[in-house]
């Protein structure tokens, strides 16, 4: 069964009109799967022929901020839209149990004004949290899924994902530098989602706070290193800072052809891969 990688979210920290938060929806027919959830991702997944009461499950690469901030979106549009009756399947790093509670904890009051308003709800949203190792393997319905640790110190432990079914092999890893993790989550894929900054142009930058993102974010070059080290066949990069208008695009295709062979895409909000 075809696979698809929506982006449904390239944006980054900086707030950007054209991108929402980083996210990543993956659909092989009525197996829907997402991929963090930053700023704006369920009105992108509407715009993507999804919603949250459709997920098979949510996989989490680390809880910064700007990755998971709208789950509680998420979380209450799938518990409403369910009238109650579903479990949403959350998948992440360790803390992440944690971070879920607190989310849930933050919307008691919202939980029991719909409680009391609509009888269909009798208890709040229902969550089953799944905290992962690196290694970790396990089945979303059609995907097999493999856990690895990628690398974006000071933030521990991060993880990204290797998606396969009989037809097709994603990887999507989030926030990382080049590391072993990535190699073996990206071997052969027919994609490779890879979050990318463009090094030389913040290099100009007075802003010290910016400058920090340099140590612990993969490089356009570093991501088709990657590609091309371990024979991907498609790199779709996402999450760009500074995100370029698309009458650049080619700069950032360009830095990553010299390195690699293959096809490079540059993700807009809505992009859709099939694989």
């Amino acid at each position: 069964m075809v696979m698809e990688i929506v982006l449904t979210g390239t944006g980054s920290p900086l707030p950007d009109a054209n991108r929402a938060g980083p996210s990543t929806l993956l659909k092989a027919g009525e197996n829907h799967v997402l991929v963090d959830a930053g700023r704006g991702v369920v009105m992108r997944m509407a715009a993507a022929g999804s919603l949250p009461m459709f997920l098979s499950g949510v996989l989490l690469t680390h809880l910064h901020s700007d990755h998971v901030c709208d789950l509680n979106d998420v979380i209450t549009t799938h518990w409403v839209m369910s009238q109650g009756n579903g479990t949403l399947a959350i998948y992440g790093p360790p803390g992440t149990q944690e971070f879920v509670d607190r989310q849930i904890h933050a919307l008691e009051a919202d939980i029991g004004y719909r409680i009391e308003h609509h009888d269909q709800l009798t208890n709040g949203p229902k969550v089953d949290i799944t905290e992962l190792s690196p290694g970790a393997e396990f089945s979303i319905n059609d995907f097999r899924v493999t856990a690895a640790a990628t690398e974006h110190a000071p933030v521990r432990p991060t993880l990204g994902y290797r998606f396969e079914n009989e037809s097709a092999v994603a990887a999507l890893v989030g926030d990382t530098l080049p590391c072993e993790g990535v190699d073996g989550l990206a071997a052969s894929a027919d994609a490779y989602v890879q979050t990318v900054i463009r090094s030389d142009l913040l290099k100009l930058s007075s802003n010290s706070m910016l400058l920090d993102i340099l140590d612990y974010h993969s490089d356009v070059e570093d991501a088709a290193r990657t590609a091309e080290r371990v024979g991907v066949k498609r790199l779709v990069l996402t999450h760009m800072v500074p995100a370029p208008t698309p009458d650049r695009y080619f700069e950032w295709i360009d830095l990553a052809k010299k390195h690699f062979d293959g096809e490079v895409l540059i993700g807009d909000d809505l992009t859709t891969i099939s694989i």
